[in-house]
Protein backbone atom coordinates (compact mmCIF):
# COMPACT_ATOMS: atom_id res chain seq x y z
CA UNK A 1 0.00 0.00 0.00
CA UNK A 2 1.47 3.47 -0.95
CA UNK A 3 0.54 6.64 0.80
CA UNK A 4 -0.05 9.71 -0.77
CA UNK A 5 -1.19 13.67 0.53
CA UNK A 6 -4.01 15.40 -0.97
CA UNK A 7 -4.88 19.37 -0.86
CA UNK A 8 -8.20 20.72 -1.50
CA UNK A 9 -8.64 23.86 -3.65
CA UNK A 10 -8.74 25.83 -0.66
CA UNK A 11 -5.20 25.40 -0.13
CA UNK A 12 -2.75 28.30 -0.87
CA UNK A 13 -0.49 25.97 -3.24
CA UNK A 14 2.52 28.31 -3.49
CA UNK A 15 2.62 27.80 0.16
CA UNK A 16 2.86 24.03 0.18
CA UNK A 17 5.72 22.89 -1.62
CA UNK A 18 8.36 23.04 0.56
CA UNK A 19 5.98 20.86 2.80
CA UNK A 20 5.23 18.05 -0.17
CA UNK A 21 9.28 18.08 -0.63
CA UNK A 22 9.97 17.21 3.21
CA UNK A 23 6.79 14.91 2.54
CA UNK A 24 8.82 12.90 -0.23
CA UNK A 25 11.93 12.63 2.04
CA UNK A 26 9.70 11.27 4.59
CA UNK A 27 8.38 8.55 2.41
CA UNK A 28 5.12 9.13 0.84
CA UNK A 29 4.55 8.12 -3.16
CA UNK A 30 2.28 10.87 -4.52
CA UNK A 31 0.78 14.06 -4.46
CA UNK A 32 -3.04 14.94 -5.08
CA UNK A 33 -4.02 18.73 -5.53
CA UNK A 34 -7.96 19.56 -5.84
CA UNK A 35 -9.47 22.08 -7.82
CA UNK A 36 -12.98 23.57 -7.08
CA UNK A 37 -13.25 27.07 -7.28
CA UNK A 38 -9.66 28.29 -5.47
CA UNK A 39 -6.69 28.05 -7.65
CA UNK A 40 -5.98 25.66 -10.84
CA UNK A 41 -4.86 22.53 -9.38
CA UNK A 42 -2.14 21.76 -12.56
CA UNK A 43 -0.12 24.75 -12.65
CA UNK A 44 1.03 24.06 -8.99
CA UNK A 45 1.54 20.52 -10.25
CA UNK A 46 3.94 21.57 -12.78
CA UNK A 47 6.49 23.50 -9.75
CA UNK A 48 6.01 20.32 -7.73
CA UNK A 49 6.89 18.49 -10.28
CA UNK A 50 10.19 20.13 -10.17
CA UNK A 51 10.63 20.21 -6.97
CA UNK A 52 9.87 16.52 -6.39
CA UNK A 53 11.86 13.68 -8.06
CA UNK A 54 10.56 10.57 -7.37
CA UNK A 55 6.95 10.66 -6.24
CA UNK A 56 3.46 10.74 -8.58
CA UNK A 57 1.72 14.26 -9.17
CA UNK A 58 -1.62 14.40 -10.38
CA UNK A 59 -4.50 16.35 -9.87
CA UNK A 60 -7.15 15.00 -7.56
CA UNK A 61 -9.42 15.83 -9.57
CA UNK A 62 -10.34 18.08 -12.60
CA UNK A 63 -13.65 18.57 -12.95
CA UNK A 64 -14.63 17.17 -16.01
CA UNK A 65 -16.89 19.89 -17.32
CA UNK A 66 -14.18 22.78 -17.32
CA UNK A 67 -12.24 21.90 -20.01
CA UNK A 68 -12.78 20.19 -23.76
CA UNK A 69 -11.27 16.31 -23.47
CA UNK A 70 -8.87 16.99 -26.16
CA UNK A 71 -7.32 20.01 -23.22
CA UNK A 72 -7.41 17.50 -20.33
CA UNK A 73 -5.34 14.88 -22.67
CA UNK A 74 -2.96 17.43 -23.49
CA UNK A 75 -3.29 18.55 -19.66
CA UNK A 76 -2.24 15.47 -18.62
CA UNK A 77 0.73 14.95 -21.54
CA UNK A 78 2.14 17.73 -20.48
CA UNK A 79 2.47 17.07 -16.63
CA UNK A 80 3.73 13.80 -17.79
CA UNK A 81 6.47 15.36 -19.45
CA UNK A 82 7.67 17.81 -16.99
CA UNK A 83 7.50 15.17 -14.79
CA UNK A 84 9.46 12.84 -16.39
CA UNK A 85 6.67 10.27 -16.37
CA UNK A 86 5.49 10.69 -13.02
CA UNK A 87 1.85 12.26 -13.69
CA UNK A 88 -1.80 10.65 -12.82
CA UNK A 89 -5.49 12.10 -14.29
CA UNK A 90 -7.72 12.33 -11.31
CA UNK A 91 -11.08 13.46 -13.11
CA UNK A 92 -14.95 13.85 -11.57
CA UNK A 93 -17.50 15.16 -11.81
CA UNK A 94 -17.92 17.49 -9.14
CA UNK A 95 -21.26 18.27 -9.06
CA UNK A 96 -23.63 21.21 -10.00
CA UNK A 97 -22.67 23.56 -6.90
CA UNK A 98 -19.53 24.23 -8.87
CA UNK A 99 -20.42 23.50 -11.97
CA UNK A 100 -23.17 25.66 -12.65
CA UNK A 101 -22.26 27.66 -9.32
CA UNK A 102 -19.13 28.64 -10.53
CA UNK A 103 -18.57 27.32 -14.70
CA UNK A 104 -21.74 28.41 -15.83
CA UNK A 105 -21.71 25.14 -17.18
CA UNK A 106 -24.57 22.63 -17.30
CA UNK A 107 -24.48 19.85 -15.16
CA UNK A 108 -25.44 16.93 -17.47
CA UNK A 109 -24.93 13.67 -18.73
CA UNK A 110 -21.57 12.56 -16.11
CA UNK A 111 -21.81 9.52 -16.54
CA UNK A 112 -21.47 9.73 -20.52
CA UNK A 113 -19.29 12.31 -20.22
CA UNK A 114 -16.52 10.37 -18.22
CA UNK A 115 -16.62 7.29 -21.03
CA UNK A 116 -16.43 9.47 -23.14
CA UNK A 117 -13.50 11.66 -22.05
CA UNK A 118 -11.03 8.76 -20.76
CA UNK A 119 -11.51 7.35 -24.30
CA UNK A 120 -10.83 10.69 -25.83
CA UNK A 121 -7.74 11.14 -23.44
CA UNK A 122 -6.09 7.36 -24.31
CA UNK A 123 -6.67 7.89 -27.75
CA UNK A 124 -4.82 11.21 -28.06
CA UNK A 125 -1.83 9.77 -25.62
CA UNK A 126 -1.47 7.07 -28.34
CA UNK A 127 -1.26 10.08 -30.66
CA UNK A 128 -4.35 9.20 -32.77
CA UNK A 129 -5.96 11.21 -35.70
CA UNK A 130 -8.91 12.43 -33.10
CA UNK A 131 -12.43 11.61 -34.00
CA UNK A 132 -15.02 11.27 -31.49
CA UNK A 133 -18.94 10.91 -32.26
CA UNK A 134 -20.79 11.23 -29.19
CA UNK A 135 -21.00 13.74 -26.98
CA UNK A 136 -18.57 15.28 -28.02
CA UNK A 137 -18.34 15.73 -31.63
CA UNK A 138 -14.06 15.89 -32.81
CA UNK A 139 -13.52 17.47 -35.44
CA UNK A 140 -16.82 19.68 -35.47
CA UNK A 141 -19.00 19.57 -38.34
CA UNK A 142 -18.78 22.01 -40.66
CA UNK A 143 -20.15 21.48 -43.93
CA UNK A 144 -19.02 24.57 -45.52
CA UNK A 145 -15.35 23.79 -44.52
CA UNK A 146 -14.73 20.75 -43.20
CA UNK A 147 -12.43 19.95 -40.46
CA UNK A 148 -9.73 17.07 -41.06
CA UNK A 149 -8.97 14.91 -37.25
CA UNK A 150 -5.71 16.32 -36.16
CA UNK A 151 -3.42 14.20 -33.59
CA UNK A 152 -1.58 15.62 -31.06
CA UNK A 153 2.10 16.76 -32.66
CA UNK A 154 4.01 16.76 -29.17
CA UNK A 155 5.54 13.07 -28.50
CA UNK A 156 4.78 12.14 -24.47
CA UNK A 157 6.86 10.41 -22.57
CA UNK A 158 4.45 7.69 -22.02
CA UNK A 159 1.28 6.53 -24.30
CA UNK A 160 -0.50 5.32 -20.94
CA UNK A 161 -1.07 7.86 -18.08
CA UNK A 162 -2.82 6.36 -15.29
CA UNK A 163 -6.50 7.81 -14.85
CA UNK A 164 -7.82 7.85 -11.82
CA UNK A 165 -12.10 8.64 -11.82
CA UNK A 166 -13.86 10.33 -8.58
CA UNK A 167 -16.98 8.33 -8.16
CA UNK A 168 -19.89 7.84 -5.26
CA UNK A 169 -22.82 7.26 -6.92
CA UNK A 170 -23.59 3.60 -8.39
CA UNK A 171 -23.40 4.15 -11.93
CA UNK A 172 -20.58 6.29 -12.02
CA UNK A 173 -18.30 3.74 -9.63
CA UNK A 174 -19.76 0.80 -11.88
CA UNK A 175 -17.99 2.71 -14.84
CA UNK A 176 -15.08 3.47 -12.75
CA UNK A 177 -14.41 -0.25 -12.09
CA UNK A 178 -14.88 -0.94 -16.01
CA UNK A 179 -12.73 1.92 -17.42
CA UNK A 180 -10.60 3.48 -15.35
CA UNK A 181 -7.33 2.51 -13.91
CA UNK A 182 -8.07 3.83 -10.50
CA UNK A 183 -10.79 5.08 -7.88
CA UNK A 184 -10.98 8.27 -6.37
CA UNK A 185 -14.18 7.96 -3.22
CA UNK A 186 -14.61 10.52 -0.90
CA UNK A 187 -14.93 10.02 3.06
CA UNK A 188 -14.36 6.33 2.14
CA UNK A 189 -15.06 3.74 5.35
CA UNK A 190 -13.53 -0.03 4.24
CA UNK A 191 -16.05 -1.45 6.51
CA UNK A 192 -18.67 -0.21 4.55
CA UNK A 193 -17.34 -0.57 1.61
CA UNK A 194 -18.85 -3.48 0.14
CA UNK A 195 -22.51 -2.56 1.43
CA UNK A 196 -22.57 0.59 -0.30
CA UNK A 197 -20.70 -0.27 -3.57
CA UNK A 198 -20.33 -4.06 -3.74
CA UNK A 199 -22.98 -4.76 -6.40
CA UNK A 200 -21.39 -1.46 -8.62
CA UNK A 201 -17.77 -2.60 -8.63
CA UNK A 202 -18.89 -6.27 -9.40
CA UNK A 203 -20.84 -4.94 -12.39
CA UNK A 204 -18.10 -3.09 -13.99
CA UNK A 205 -15.45 -5.61 -13.02
CA UNK A 206 -17.10 -8.01 -14.82
CA UNK A 207 -16.72 -6.02 -17.97
CA UNK A 208 -12.82 -4.60 -17.35
CA UNK A 209 -10.63 -5.41 -19.85
CA UNK A 210 -7.58 -7.54 -18.69
CA UNK A 211 -5.17 -5.05 -19.98
CA UNK A 212 -6.53 -2.54 -17.42
CA UNK A 213 -4.92 -4.65 -14.58
CA UNK A 214 -6.45 -5.03 -11.09
CA UNK A 215 -8.39 -1.34 -10.19
CA UNK A 216 -6.29 0.65 -7.81
CA UNK A 217 -8.27 2.33 -4.95
CA UNK A 218 -7.26 5.71 -3.43
CA UNK A 219 -8.82 6.98 -0.44
CA UNK A 220 -8.11 9.63 2.45
CA UNK A 221 -7.58 9.07 5.78
CA UNK A 222 -6.47 11.76 8.75
CA UNK A 223 -3.49 10.77 10.38
CA UNK A 224 -2.07 10.61 13.89
CA UNK A 225 -0.22 7.71 15.13
CA UNK A 226 0.34 7.78 19.01
CA UNK A 227 -1.20 7.13 22.97
CA UNK A 228 -2.86 10.61 23.20
CA UNK A 229 -4.01 11.22 19.89
CA UNK A 230 -7.34 10.22 19.97
CA UNK A 231 -8.59 14.30 19.44
CA UNK A 232 -7.23 14.81 16.16
CA UNK A 233 -10.08 13.11 15.11
CA UNK A 234 -12.07 16.20 15.77
CA UNK A 235 -10.36 18.35 12.74
CA UNK A 236 -12.32 16.65 10.38
CA UNK A 237 -15.81 18.10 11.59
CA UNK A 238 -15.81 21.43 9.12
CA UNK A 239 -14.28 19.43 6.47
CA UNK A 240 -17.15 17.08 6.67
CA UNK A 241 -19.93 19.08 7.46
CA UNK A 242 -19.02 21.51 4.99
CA UNK A 243 -19.67 18.68 1.96
CA UNK A 244 -22.09 16.61 3.82
CA UNK A 245 -24.20 20.09 4.71
CA UNK A 246 -23.42 22.41 1.91
CA UNK A 247 -21.84 21.09 -0.96
CA UNK A 248 -25.27 21.49 -3.14
CA UNK A 249 -29.18 22.04 -2.39
CA UNK A 250 -31.63 19.44 -0.84
CA UNK A 251 -31.75 16.04 -3.38
CA UNK A 252 -28.81 17.19 -4.83
CA UNK A 253 -25.84 16.42 -2.50
CA UNK A 254 -23.86 12.75 -3.51
CA UNK A 255 -21.71 13.47 0.09
CA UNK A 256 -25.26 13.84 1.96
CA UNK A 257 -26.48 10.63 0.17
CA UNK A 258 -22.98 8.54 1.10
CA UNK A 259 -23.76 9.24 4.65
CA UNK A 260 -27.66 8.19 4.45
CA UNK A 261 -25.94 5.08 2.67
CA UNK A 262 -23.62 4.37 5.39
CA UNK A 263 -26.44 4.47 7.83
CA UNK A 264 -27.03 8.08 9.46
CA UNK A 265 -29.75 9.22 7.56
CA UNK A 266 -31.31 11.22 10.57
CA UNK A 267 -27.35 12.72 11.02
CA UNK A 268 -27.33 13.77 7.32
CA UNK A 269 -30.50 15.45 7.59
CA UNK A 270 -29.71 17.43 10.59
CA UNK A 271 -26.09 18.39 9.25
CA UNK A 272 -27.69 19.65 5.99
CA UNK A 273 -30.73 22.03 7.95
CA UNK A 274 -28.35 23.11 10.14
CA UNK A 275 -25.56 24.25 7.47
CA UNK A 276 -27.82 25.70 5.24
CA UNK A 277 -29.20 27.52 7.70
CA UNK A 278 -26.00 29.17 8.77
CA UNK A 279 -25.48 26.92 12.02
CA UNK A 280 -22.06 25.57 10.80
CA UNK A 281 -20.52 25.12 14.33
CA UNK A 282 -23.98 23.01 14.76
CA UNK A 283 -23.97 21.33 11.81
CA UNK A 284 -19.70 20.15 12.48
CA UNK A 285 -20.85 19.51 15.92
CA UNK A 286 -23.96 16.74 14.39
CA UNK A 287 -21.49 14.97 12.45
CA UNK A 288 -21.00 11.17 14.22
CA UNK A 289 -17.84 10.39 15.30
CA UNK A 290 -18.65 6.93 14.32
CA UNK A 291 -18.11 8.43 11.10
CA UNK A 292 -15.23 10.30 11.92
CA UNK A 293 -13.55 7.14 13.58
CA UNK A 294 -14.66 5.23 10.54
CA UNK A 295 -12.49 7.36 7.97
CA UNK A 296 -9.29 8.00 9.94
CA UNK A 297 -6.02 6.60 10.75
CA UNK A 298 -6.01 7.60 14.32
CA UNK A 299 -4.68 6.07 17.35
CA UNK A 300 -2.22 3.84 18.49
CA UNK A 301 0.36 1.68 16.73
CA UNK A 302 -1.96 -1.54 17.05
CA UNK A 303 -5.32 0.27 16.58
CA UNK A 304 -3.68 1.89 12.92
CA UNK A 305 -2.20 -1.62 12.15
CA UNK A 306 -5.39 -3.42 12.57
CA UNK A 307 -6.89 -0.47 10.08
CA UNK A 308 -4.77 -0.96 7.76
CA UNK A 309 -5.39 -4.50 7.50
CA UNK A 310 -9.24 -3.25 6.87
CA UNK A 311 -8.05 -0.98 4.25
CA UNK A 312 -6.55 -3.42 2.08
CA UNK A 313 -8.99 -6.00 2.41
CA UNK A 314 -11.00 -3.85 0.58
CA UNK A 315 -8.60 -3.31 -1.95
CA UNK A 316 -6.89 -0.10 -1.02
CA UNK A 317 -3.86 0.47 -2.92
CA UNK A 318 -3.06 4.43 -1.77
CA UNK A 319 -4.21 6.46 1.31
CA UNK A 320 -3.91 9.97 1.32
CA UNK A 321 -3.20 10.80 4.65
CA UNK A 322 -3.76 14.76 6.17
CA UNK A 323 -0.72 14.08 8.94
CA UNK A 324 -1.37 15.43 12.38
CA UNK A 325 0.94 18.21 13.59
CA UNK A 326 1.72 22.37 14.43
CA UNK A 327 5.14 21.90 12.15
CA UNK A 328 6.53 20.37 9.37
CA UNK A 329 8.24 17.57 11.16
CA UNK A 330 5.60 16.75 13.17
CA UNK A 331 3.68 15.93 10.49
CA UNK A 332 6.48 14.04 9.00
CA UNK A 333 7.43 12.12 12.58
CA UNK A 334 3.55 10.64 11.58
CA UNK A 335 4.27 9.55 7.83
CA UNK A 336 7.25 7.97 8.73
CA UNK A 337 5.65 6.13 11.86
CA UNK A 338 3.14 4.95 8.68
CA UNK A 339 5.54 3.86 6.42
CA UNK A 340 7.23 1.63 8.62
CA UNK A 341 4.38 -0.01 9.84
CA UNK A 342 3.14 -0.26 5.90
CA UNK A 343 6.70 -1.67 4.97
CA UNK A 344 6.64 -4.29 7.53
CA UNK A 345 3.10 -5.71 7.13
Amino acid sequence: MRIGVSYSSATDFPSIISEVVAFENAGIDAVWLGESYGYDAISALGALAQATSRIQVGPGIIPLYTRTPALIAQTAAGLDAISGGRAALGLGASGPAVIEGWHGVPYDAPVARTREIIEICRAVWRRQRLENHGRYEIPLVNEKSPRRPLKLIAKPPREQIPVYIAALGGRNVALTAEVADGWIPTFFWPDKCQQVWGSALAEGKSKRSADLGTMQIVTAAHLAIGDDVAAYVDDQRPFVAHYVGGMGPRGQNFYNDLAVSYGFPAEAAKIQDLYLDGQKTAAEEAVPRELLEGISLVGTEALVRERLSVYAAAGVTMINVKPAGASVEEKCAHIRKLRRILDSL
